[in-house]
């Protein structure tokens, strides 16, 4: 297909869309609310407003749009809001697993079935990053070190507490037999300024919230735990892309792949037409060139989970986290 025939293929097809949503039996009527439950930079953040820009950009709805942070409680400030919204199909909120898991593991004021589930839209990757100037090059040389000190003198700092990146850690301290002192912070980006200030030894931070530390040459992943190395891409350093970084079990890491869904939800108690609405929306915006940039810039994997799908993705994840939390000792009694 030549250039000027794929561009015109998708704007057909973003017309195509435009026009699906316009149609649909529910219309918003005033501005609508984004909850990012995490900070400013944060992966969940940053997906927000990839949403938002794109909505904007092509006008597939007609009210504006304001994304705000919520990032209390690990994630819990940004439910528990939109839980109190019910009904309010203006308030659109986006997390990750944390929407399950929380409940799970603290006592927070609502639970993942207060919620109306619209898709799981992306896989987000994880990695293991130290600074820039760390003496390890490879994980086997950081694992040694690691090792090397008495326990605890390890800071691995993560976004939130009890939730995926501190799971992921602990996950590594069986791995490895090593044990680190987990910070959280509220978002991932937190998490990275503290890395390239010297206040932690190292995160395993989503690639979009390194990102911008890895091209400043403050800091650089050792591993990805993936199954296969990330996609091959542009450069994100002068000599390196996603795909130059070895994966953690290439790398002496028996951890196969741990990955991060990213989910949008509606408050409880509203109706079809409405959830529907939101189903279509995020279709089109993933059918944009801008989503496909979006995946390609952040490596992460694209996918789109909705219905029964979803449903059943949710239960099999809880299920795996219920028995790590358990090991970890961190399920709440009823």
């Amino acid at each position: 297909m030549s250039r000027k025939a794929k561009f015109a293929a998708i704007a057909f097809g973003l017309s195509i869309g435009l026009a699906g949503v316009a149609n649909a039996a529910w219309q918003p009527a005033k501005p609508i609310e984004f909850i990012a439950t995490a900070g400013p930079g944060g992966g969940t953040d940053n997906f927000a407003r990839a949403v938002q820009n794109i909505v904007t950009k092509y006008k597939l709805v007609e009210q504006p749009i304001v994304v705000v942070n919520k990032a209390g409680g690990s994630g819990a400030e940004g439910y528990t809001y939109t839980k109190a919204m019910a009904g309010d199909p203006y308030k659109v909120v986006f997390g990750t697993s944390n929407a399950w898991t929380q409940p799970m593991v603290s006592r927070v004021a609502y639970n993942y079935t207060d919620l109306t589930p619209i898709a799981a839209m992306v896989q987000d990757e994880f990695l293991l990053w130290v600074k820039q100037d760390a003496p390890y090059q490879n994980v086997q040389d950081f694992l040694k070190a690691v090792a090397a000190k008495p326990a605890g003198d390890f800071k691995m700092g993560g976004a939130q507490s009890k939730d995926t990146d501190e799971t992921l850690t602990r996950m590594i301290d069986k791995a490895a037999k090593v044990k680190f002192v987990y910070i959280p912070f509220k978002s991932g980006a937190e998490a990275a300024v503290q890395l390239a200030g010297g206040h932690i030894d190292a995160h395993v931070n989503n690639p979009s919230e390194s990102i911008g530390q890895w091209k400043g040459s403050t800091q650089r992943p050792l591993c990805a735990f993936s199954p296969q190395r990330l996609p091959d891409g542009p450069k994100v350093t002068a000599t390196q892309n996603w795909h130059d970084i070895p994966t953690c079990v290439e790398s002496g890491l028996a951890i196969p792949q741990f990955q991060q869904p990213r989910t949008v939800w509606l408050p409880g108690k509203v109706s079809p037409d409405q959830t529907a609405f939101y189903v279509e929306l995020m279709k089109k915006v993933q059918a944009t060139p801008e989503w496909k940039e979006y995946i390609e810039r952040t490596s992460q994997t694209d996918t789109f989970l909705t219905g029964e799908a979803f449903s059943k993705f949710i239960k099999d994840d809880i299920e795996l986290t219920h028995k790590i939390a358990a090991d970890e000792g961190w399920l709440i009694s009823n």
